[in-house]
């Protein structure tokens, strides 16, 4: 295997490449190629210079998803730390609103009044009612387009199959 420096001229630019491609930013995908070449320092792995590309490329594109990860997970703390949101502004009163929409399950009735009645966040209705954030995000994401729909007086497809 040739000198660490070497590997690093031969391929840095591939792997840059292939980080960029995954995380579309220059400056993390310049991490991600560093990140990848100081494990391949670290290891010292005794490849054969054949296999030593599809490694490289591969702890890239590992890295790139550690890369999405974190981004996830700090939006979702920012979502749980954010101020709740304000109920949708309408002539009629929300409970009434929600009462009279028939397509709603008790499930997303839960999520609806707890999040916009109650002023509860994300994680809250989570630990309430026992779903993780994102089935709770789901619900209030599908209640809400339910509701657009029924102020608007005509039913979304998914309203129709429900009526059926």
């Amino acid at each position: 295997m040739k000198d660490f420096d070497g590997l690093y001229r031969e391929y840095a630019p591939q792997v840059f490449r292939v980080a960029l491609r995954h995380v579309g930013r220059p400056e993390i995908a310049e991490e991600i190629m560093s990140e990848t070449f100081l494990a391949l320092y670290e290891h010292n792995p005794h490849f054969e210079q054949l296999a030593l590309p599809a490694w490289l490329f591969t702890v890239a594109k590992r890295r790139a998803v550690d890369y999405w990860r974190r981004q996830l997970h700090e939006q979702a703390l920012a979502d749980i730390g954010s101020e709740p949101q304000s109920p949708p502004s309408s002539g009629t009163n929300i409970m009434e609103m929600i009462r009279s929409c028939g397509g709603l399950s008790r499930q997303h009735r839960a999520c609806i009044i707890l999040r916009y009645v109650h002023g509860m966040s994300r994680a809250e209705i989570a630990a309430r009612t026992g779903l993780e954030i994102n089935q709770v995000k789901g619900c209030l994401q599908y209640a809400l387009k339910l509701l657009r729909d029924e102020m608007k007086g005509g039913a979304s497809p998914a309203h129709e199959k429900l009526r059926t």
